[in-house]
């Protein structure tokens, strides 16, 4: 009964009066879904607040509580909910800066537009992650005066924030000009040198595999400088050492910055790690000659990389199609293509490129068609989900090429009623293809009856509109909960029904 419930609690046809039903008996699962209909009133969402914490939370990051409907005192978290969506009182965040529970300070630390207030307060927090949040999130002068907090974890944090000046995301790779960092989670924890087992069988510990710290807190500072790393606003003069850095994690980011000099771009090339050269070859900072250079690189990681580099050259994503494992993926060169390159594309030789040009969505008439006609199955299969393709050519597709492109055919957004009845009793039958069938809004209860003999199919096609209603009714006893509770929330189900299924 409980899958009927939560079908019927996302049906968009179920009565008002019925959803207030639903709302006295609901318990967690259900108000999570009640909470996210799109006709829930307020009345209804403040009712529904009241049955949970969770749910109560979830309803005002959507927007459907206000601060008149929250005591911050009873429920805190949906008042932190608020303040994160800009949308709770700042009176609220003076009391849960006070808050005795940990977590609800966190959760506030990490909330825009605090008062200058309360962000003292929590930079004084006594707990090093109230303070890590904080900085986190915080505005340009309190990242930059947190960098110099003696906590490294608060230093990693202010290394992620994208407001940290760069001139102190500069200091924080390279130490000048700050304090020595005195403390880290690790040594807060552990008489050290301790490094942290990966296999830790400590029900309580929560310091991540490989934590170590010998007294220089390498683990965190490792951490911090990938935070670094990753953040745009650290300067290029800053990061490039890293080209020689023993670890790998730091060289990979390094990799993918927009901002690499040539020189380092020639050095992560040469790395010995694919890793590496993978994530570089996807990097649009480095030129033609390096990217001609690493499309002669056995590594399968990257070709594929390169080939999804949107400045890659034709000629070598051509070379690159034929051997690395791009799949049914329409590629940003590709995309970009201009109409003289869509033309060269479409008149390769190699299927394979064919192929890659027919993923797009917008080709022009003429060479959408001479696609569908392709004598190779691989490309028909890329072009049969193009929009405008006629009825007769997506038989023509069918026929021509069977099972290999009948699910394709099916997903058509411009399929016939008439031709997924046809597709529904392909022979031998096509898995996918019922699939398809099933969640196309074209559908026809002909074809959707046949959908229902395969058990993936069987799922989306219990929820389509155009079942028809007593088939909906009777798959309210399948053995499948999935099936049940499509089922249920298939806005064919006859109101009567529903009112008899609603406590």
């Amino acid at each position: 009964m409980h899958h009927v419930l939560c079908g019927l609690a996302a049906n968009p046809a179920l009565p008002s009066e019925l959803v207030d039903r639903l709302i006295k008996i609901a318990d967690a699962d259900l108000a999570e879904i009640l909470a996210g209909r799109a006709d829930l009133g307020h009345t209804q969402a403040v009712a529904l607040a009241a049955r949970g914490a969770e749910t109560a939370v979830q309803l005002a990051h959507e927007g459907k509580l206000t601060v008149a409907d929250i005591d911050p005192v009873v429920q805190p978290r949906a008042a932190l909910a608020l303040l994160e969506e800009r949308a709770g009182s700042p009176e609220w965040a003076r009391l849960l800066a006070a808050d005795p529970v940990v977590g609800h300070r966190e959760k506030l630390a990490a909330c825009p537009a605090l008062p200058p207030d309360v962000v003292e307060t929590l930079a004084a927090d006594p707990e090093v992650r109230v303070v890590a949040e904080l900085a986190l999130w915080t505005t340009p002068e309190t990242a930059a005066r947190l960098a110099r907090h003696p906590h490294a974890e608060v230093r990693s944090a202010v290394a992620a924030n994208g407001t940290t000046p760069p001139d102190v995301l500069a200091m924080l790779i390279t130490g000048d000009g700050l304090p020595p960092v005195q403390r880290c989670l690790v040594c807060d924890r552990e008489a050290t040198p301790f490094v942290h087992d990966p296999h830790c069988p400590r029900l309580d510990c929560d310091l991540p595999p490989g934590a170590a710290c010998d007294g220089t807190h390498q683990s965190t500072v490792h951490e911090l400088h990938l935070r670094a790393l990753r953040n745009p606003a650290t300067p290029t003069e800053a990061v490039v050492g890293f080209a020689n850095h023993p670890s790998m994690l730091l060289r990979r980011q390094l990799a993918v910055r927009p901002d690499l000099p040539p020189q380092i771009c020639e050095r992560l090339a040469g790395d010995p790690s694919p890793g590496v050269r993978a994530d570089l070859a996807g990097n649009p900072v480095i030129d033609e000659a390096l990217m001609r250079v690493l499309a002669t690189d056995r590594g399968p990681e990257v070709q594929r990389s390169l080939a999804l580099n949107p400045l890659v050259p034709l000629d070598v994503l051509a070379c690159l199609a034929g051997v690395a494992k791009i799949g049914a993926t329409l590629l940003p060169r590709i995309a970009a293509a201009s109409p003289a390159e869509v033309r060269e594309l479409a008149g390769s030789p190699h299927p394979a490129v064919r192929m890659l040009l027919a993923e797009r969505r917008d080709l022009p008439a003429g060479i959408r068609d001479a696609l569908a006609a392709d004598p190779d199955a691989k490309v028909v299969k890329s072009i049969a989900r193009h929009p405008g393709l006629s009825e007769a050519q997506l038989r023509a597709m069918a026929d021509r090429h069977g099972a290999r492109v009948v699910a394709k055919v099916a997903a058509n957004p411009d399929a016939s009623p008439a031709l997924l009845e046809h597709l529904a009793r392909h022979e031998p039958p096509v898995q996918r293809a019922f699939r398809e069938v099933a969640r196309h809004p074209r559908a026809t209860p002909l074809s959707l009856l046949a959908c229902l003999a395969d058990k993936k199919a069987r799922r989306t096609a219990a929820g389509h509109p155009a079942l028809p209603p007593q088939v909906v009714v009777d798959l309210l006893a399948d053995d499948d909960c999935e099936v049940v509770e499509a089922a249920a929330a298939n806005p064919s189900l006859p109101r009567a029904v529903m009112s008899e299924l609603v406590p």
